[in-house]
Parts: C-alpha cells; sequence; structure tokens
C-alpha cells in the first residue's frame, strides 16, 4: 500500500504569462492526482521571503525573488500516492535546459530561474508550505 500524499506545486509566473497552466494541469491529473486546493495569487516580496525562508540571505536570491513576484501564479494542493516524490519526478531537475524530455521542465522550459513549477522537497516541506499558502488545509 502507498502512502497518501499531498504536496504544494506553484505554477510560477511564467507558466501563467505563456498560457501553460492547462497543459501543466492535465499532466498532473492524467497521472492519477487529485487537485485539493487551488488560486490565483498575486504574491509579494513579503510571501516570496516566507516561501523561499531558507534562501534569503543567498546571493542569487533577490533575481528569484524579482522573477517569484513578477506576475500571477496558481497555487494548489495535489494529493495522490507518493504525491511528493511523483510531482517532483513528473517536474524535472530545477535547471531546465537539463531536465529530461517528457518532464514538464524538459518538455517547456530552457531556463534555471524560470523553470514554470515549485513542487515541494519533502513530506515536511509539503506540510510547511501547505500550511503557508492554505492554512485552512493545515
Amino acid at each position: 500500500m502507498t502512502e497518501l500524499q499531498r504536496t504544494l506545486v506553484l505554477l510560477k509566473p511564467d507558466a501563467v504569462r505563456r498560457g501553460l497552466v492547462g497543459a501543466i494541469l492535465a499532466r498532473y491529473e492524467a497521472k492519477g492526482l487529485s487537485i485539493v486546493a487551488m488560486g490565483l495569487r498575486d504574491v509579494d516580496g513579503e510571501m516570496a521571503d516566507r516561501h523561499y525562508a531558507d534562501h534569503v540571505e543567498k546571493p542569487w536570491y533577490p533575481p528569484l525573488r524579482d522573477y517569484f513576484t513578477s506576475g500571477p501564479l496558481v497555487a494548489l494542493v495535489l494529493e495522490g500516492p507518493e504525491a511528493v516524490d511523483v510531482v517532483r519526478l513528473m517536474n524535472g531537475v530545477t535547471n531546465s535546459v537539463v531536465a529530461a524530455p517528457g518532464t514538464i521542465r524538459g518538455d517547456y522550459s530552457l531556463s534555471n530561474r524560470e523553470n514554470l513549477v515549485h513542487a515541494s522537497d519533502s513530506v515536511e516541506s509539503a506540510a510547511r508550505e501547505v500550511a503557508l499558502w492554505f492554512p485552512s488545509l493545515a
């Protein structure tokens, strides 16, 4: 029996700008993951800092913050067996230039920073991130 999990996914501003939200959501749904919650959000610097709290002091964070707050994004919670690992595999590696074909990043992105999607990297991170973005689900 596999563990049913929830994970946070963010379809970043480039995904929204490029009109890829439907295509990306369709992949998750086709895999058998369920959408538990979803919303279009305008993100300010404070929310970006809370989401990326572990990275705020890194030298590469300011451009990431600028990108993350550059336009609306879609925040969602997906649920399914082993959802954390499944979604990360579907997304592909962070650097889209080397992401495998068949992954979301490998098929749709050519950037390390503007890489379309974020997904929780562990069950613990998923719990923290879901609580941050969807407090009613915590």
